[in-house]
């Protein structure tokens, strides 16, 4: 016993140090490494098949077609009786609605068809799926202190990054395994208005849980989505 808790101590002791001696940018690079190890998120062009469980909602199931190379994006969402398709080809933009492109304004509104929604969920899946290699992104903002912290009972690297103003407001967290370098949470928070001021009861927290390789990449199979004010449930996303 005695000897598993010095082992344990010893152990402890290299991580903190380990974390405290790599930069973020060390750190980022590393963690691409282990999920992208190939280089082949630019060259991106593959299928994900997501179904989304909601509590208290019928699932939604989402076809998404990415190809970065071609700036092309599809994305197919069917949830009870409708089901809603945005097509984005570099400038050109198509929407369907049960499979027509003939829909009413009102229908239009009810349901979010635009292009300006459209390209919120291009920038969304191709951010979510893309991480951690999106944070190579120009305005995306790397703190270079690493830290060690522990969140449910597991120690994690942890990586903070911030965004120009025009990019985005929020404060980002990553958690990585110490050891593999594996993104298993991330975490965001809304600043105060007109402050930097973190607001500690804003945001969600993300637990990722197994994995799906993809064109060589390793994404997370599972996603859950969990509010950092009250720790509810908010939803589950799985890759199918």
């Amino acid at each position: 016993m005695k000897q598993t808790a010095l082992y344990l101590s010893i152990l402890f002791f290299s991580i903190t140090s380990f974390g405290q001696n790599l930069s973020g940018s060390e750190l980022l690079n590393k963690t691409i490494s282990y999920h992208d190890p190939s280089g082949n998120w630019s060259t991106f062009n593959g299928t994900l098949n997501v179904v989304m469980e909601i509590p208290g909602k019928s699932n939604r199931t989402t076809k998404i077609k990415i190809n970065l190379p071609e700036e092309y994006f599809y994305s197919k969402a069917s949830r009870d009786k409708n089901t809603t398709e945005f097509i984005l080809e570099k400038d050109n933009c198509k929407i369907l609605f049960n499979g027509s492109t003939d829909f009413s304004e009102e229908t239009a509104k009810e349901n979010r068809l635009s292009c300006d929604r459209a390209n919120m969920y291009k920038n969304y899946y191709t951010y979510l799926y893309g991480l951690p290699m999106k944070l190579k992104d120009s305005g995306t903002n790397i703190d270079e202190k690493v830290e060690l912290k522990k969140f449910k009972g597991k120690e994690y690297l942890v990586l903070k990054v911030t965004y120009d103003e025009e990019v985005g407001k929020d404060i980002w967290y990553f958690y990585f395994d110490p050891n593999t370098f594996a993104m298993e949470i991330y975490q965001f928070y809304h600043s105060k208005k007109g402050d930097k001021e973190i607001d500690l009861e804003s945001g969600e927290y993300i637990l990722l849980t197994e994995e799906k390789i993809v064109n060589g990449i390793k994404l997370p199979k599972n996603r859950v989505w969990i509010t950092n004010k009250n720790d509810k449930l908010l939803g589950t996303d799985i890759l199918e």
